[in-house]
């Protein structure tokens, strides 16, 4: 395997359209007849802002952004929203609703408990996170000044269906299923996603602001977290991450040549029906997730034997596909079979999958 490419099912940082990365690797020394790298380009330079406006505009088209909304490149990741969104939005003494749906909405909620009131709309965690909870279900605080939740839950396995109805703005984590579809943006006071999923490699979140809601930040909140900032220095009031920019250009570029987000939202259902399939067929192989909320983004599955499920990710790994092994919260298996993984790739894991049910019954 060492001369070869492997098919990547890591759940992030995640595999990148093979194009794309040869582009990268065409232009690593001189970019454009520049005579330089990206990497070392000033983010002030006409060529550089040349890129960085490019990228900004396809993302906008892509989403279908609306004018009421701004598109903030900033780094740390989505973790490091998980403090942003607070810091920005919630006010002194403020409330803001969180539905727990998996560990990262988990991991949300405690940081913005150190900024004002949380309230627990809803929680999956009765059965371990294999469900989304219904709209009925969603227990609203009057006077919140937000709703948060996770739109796919990397380590659990489920994507929400539906598009919560709430009373306060809309914050969605859209961080691994983020242009695998449309989204009605407008719908949303804030979208965040890392990067490193759909978009592009590590060290960057999106963030998709309806700009009513910047300026109203707690008064200790660090000026390279404010959004306004942000905002009003168009993502540059600090050195932005210029290469993880510049790839995600590449890959908006790619994604246009597949369909844009209409075609992925045709490709990953398909995608994950073969895997599905294989699972609802199988004797070995059970799917950890209710079916009605199995995410199309990250395929989790266990064969109920922790030996056995070992097994398969070692052999797995061997003949070419890696990261397998579920997340060490839940043991098991997971297939993240993000955008940049191909049809290919998803239908020989279903075949290593049924050879090694039958060998292993």
């Amino acid at each position: 395997m060492a001369n070869e490419r492997i098919y990547n099912f890591s759940a992030g940082p995640s595999m990148l359209p093979l194009s794309v990365l040869e582009t990268a690797a065409k232009e690593m020394t001189n970019f454009g007849g520049s005579g330089m790298s990206v990497m070392e380009m000033s983010h002030r330079s006409k060529t550089y802002l040349a890129i960085f406006e490019e990228t900004k505009a396809n993302l906008k088209k892509a989403l279908s952004v609306p004018d009421t909304h701004e598109i903030i490149f900033m780094q740390g990741g989505a973790t490091f929203q998980f403090s942003a969104v607070p810091l920005n939005l919630m006010g002194e003494n403020g409330i803001a609703d969180y539905a727990i749906s998996g560990n990262f909405a988990t991991v949300a909620s405690k940081e913005a408990k150190k900024y004002g009131t949380v309230n627990i709309a809803a929680s999956s965690e009765d059965r371990n996170h294999t469900y989304i909870p219904a709209q009925s279900a969603l227990k609203q605080t009057a006077g919140a000044k937000y709703f948060y939740y996770c739109a796919n839950n990397t380590i659990y396995g489920t994507e929400w269906k539906y598009v919560p109805e709430t009373a306060a703005p809309l914050v969605c984590d859209m961080s691994s299923n983020i242009l695998s579809k449309p989204v009605d943006v407008s719908k949303h006071g804030l979208i965040f996603a890392g990067v490193q999923k759909n978009m592009a490699p590590a060290g960057m979140a999106v963030v998709i602001i309806d700009k009513n809601l910047a300026g109203k930040e707690l008064p200790f909140t660090p000026k390279i977290m404010s959004y306004k900032v942000a905002i009003e220095k168009d993502s540059m009031d600090n050195t932005p991450p210029c290469y993880t920019i510049y790839m995600l250009g590449l890959v908006l570029k790619w994604l246009e040549t597949q369909g844009g987000v209409a075609g992925m939202e045709k490709l990953k259902s398909a995608k994950a029906k073969i895997i599905y399939d294989v699972l609802d067929s199988s004797a070995l192989f059970s799917g950890c997730a209710e079916k009605d909320a199995r995410s199309d983004m990250n395929v989790t599955f266990r064969t109920g034997d922790e030996e056995l499920d070992a097994k398969f990710a070692k052999e797995a790994t061997a003949a070419g596909f890696d990261n397998l092994k579920g997340h060490r919260n839940v043991g098991g298996m997971r297939a993240s079979i993000y955008n940049a993984m191909p049809v290919e790739g998803v239908e020989k894991l279903a075949a290593f999958m049924k050879d090694f049910e039958a060998k292993n019954k």
